[in-house]
């Protein structure tokens, strides 16, 4: 892809982040994506099939980002109990830095059918594997128990952090959810060693 076709692209997935958050994905119409991101209707239909890819695409570039952001943050982590903090802090302050992620990522996947919610899962697995990756590095070097169940504990703490800021959106988000990293991270090193 060109340049300028990526700039397009991503135009049209901020306003497509935007639309869907304020309106659900079911009250979102492609039309008002277009609009949004300054774009004629048929602009879009160009870089994306339907509605449906458009959140794909969506789930898949933005936790692409967050996965990247986080393996560049954990490179620098000299244990695997420092990699988890840096997961948590990071999945919490970027949720909290872009709500509109937070309520597409965290709202938008359970309104969504099953066959949808799949090809969501596609694009999380990369985020469930760099968890399972820290979780056998914990085990390799002696931090986590090594009875440790590594495909079941990968999803209990993938989807603790999620529960967390559901429940933050749930709430208005009266409170901080960064502040939530230390209690969340505390629990997690409690229950892996």
């Amino acid at each position: 892809m060109t340049s300028k076709k990526k700039e397009k692209y991503a135009q049209i997935l901020d306003a497509a982040q935007k639309v869907i958050a304020e309106n659900g994905y079911h009250g979102s119409q492609v039309s008002r994506i277009a609009k949004e991101a300054g774009v004629a209707d048929g602009t879009i239909y160009l870089y994306f099939k339907n509605k449906e890819d458009i959140l794909i695409s969506l789930f898949q570039d933005r936790l692409g980002d967050l996965v990247d952001m986080i393996n560049a943050s954990i490179r620098e982590t000299r244990t695997a109990d420092e990699a988890i903090r840096k997961i948590c802090e990071i999945h919490f302050t970027q949720l909290e830095q872009n709500v509109d992620m937070a309520y597409v990522t965290q709202i938008e996947l359970r309104q969504s059918s099953l066959d949808l919610r799949k090809a969501i899962g596609l694009a999380v697995k990369p985020y469930i594997e760099l968890i399972e990756h820290i979780l056998e590095k914990g085990i390799s070097e002696q931090t986590f128990r090594p009875d440790l169940d590594v495909k079941l504990t990968r999803l209990l703490l993938f989807g603790a952090m999620d529960e967390v800021v559901t429940s933050w959106l749930i709430s208005g988000r009266k409170y901080s959810l960064s502040g939530q990293v230390d209690k969340t991270v505390d629990f997690f090193l409690r229950g892996l060693k």
